[in-house]
């Protein structure tokens, strides 16, 4: 599959999916309103941009891939509330190498310990990152200063979320970041940096599912455990925060 069809085949899974962008609307209403800034980490083809742009709020995302971010400026050309910045997030600014794979650019990363995690998985068998790309690094503090603290972020950068998280300094009042179960390790720390930037309150979702896994919020070493006892094959999820409790109710 060449670079171009790959990304394609997001666009009808992340955004034409039939009643993918309703439901996503409504789960992603938990955390921002009409008027709130949302980040959009690692936003590949914007569905959660586009998400937060339906609910009302302004969207700010990142997305370093030139093939993406080439169609997210079409996607949200002439939309005011939407800025595009085209950087890696990191601990701190710079540059720094992306690792791209041109069959399915939804995994691209900086992480080349998360490509490592990767070789000789169970279901992540035939991924090759066959590209590297040479690109400037921006944090959320950096992004904050830019363009507002914002009132959510969701991060999904692929085994490199807590080197992002490095990069903040001031808690949002809700975040989300992606977890691996190749790389468990990496979700113990973005909660260990979360817990020190004041979060006490966490639930996930599993895959793309947008449905609470927990009743109600658990505690950052609750959550840890529970992604440590996660079987192989779970693969992946988000991870939310807040520091609003209310907002992480099943």
């Amino acid at each position: 599959m060449t670079s171009v069809a790959a990304v394609r085949a997001s666009i009808r899974t992340y955004l034409r999916a039939p009643g993918r962008a309703a439901a996503l609307d409504e789960f992603q209403a938990r955390f921002l309103g009409p008027g709130d800034l949302g980040f959009d980490v690692g936003s590949h083809v914007g569905d959660r941009a586009a998400s937060f742009r339906r609910i009302g709020a302004r969207a700010v995302a990142v997305e370093p891939q030139p093939l993406l971010a080439r169609f997210l400026r079409r996607a949200f050309r002439g939309d005011a509330g939407f800025v595009l910045v085209e950087s890696l997030v990191g601990e701190a600014v710079g540059e720094a190498v992306l690792r791209v794979n041109s069959a399915n650019p939804t995994v691209a990363t900086a992480s080349a310990d998360f490509v490592a995690a990767a070789d000789g998985a169970a279901g992540w068998e035939g991924q090759v990152w066959d590209r590297e790309l040479h690109l400037p690094v921006t944090t959320l503090d950096a992004l904050a200063a830019a363009h507002g603290m914002p009132d959510f972020v969701k991060i999904d950068v692929e085994g490199y979320e807590a080197v992002a998280l490095a990069g903040l300094t001031r808690a949002p009042r809700s975040l989300s970041f992606e977890f691996t179960t190749i790389q468990r390790g990496v979700a113990a720390e973005c909660l260990e940096r979360l817990s020190a930037l004041g979060f006490r309150q966490f639930n996930a979702c599993l895959g793309e599912g947008m449905r609470f896994a927990h009743a109600g919020p658990i505690g950052a070493a609750a959550m840890a455990a529970w992604i440590a006892a996660l079987p192989h094959e779970a693969n992946s999820g988000d991870v939310y925060a807040s520091l609003e409790s209310g907002r992480l109710s099943g």
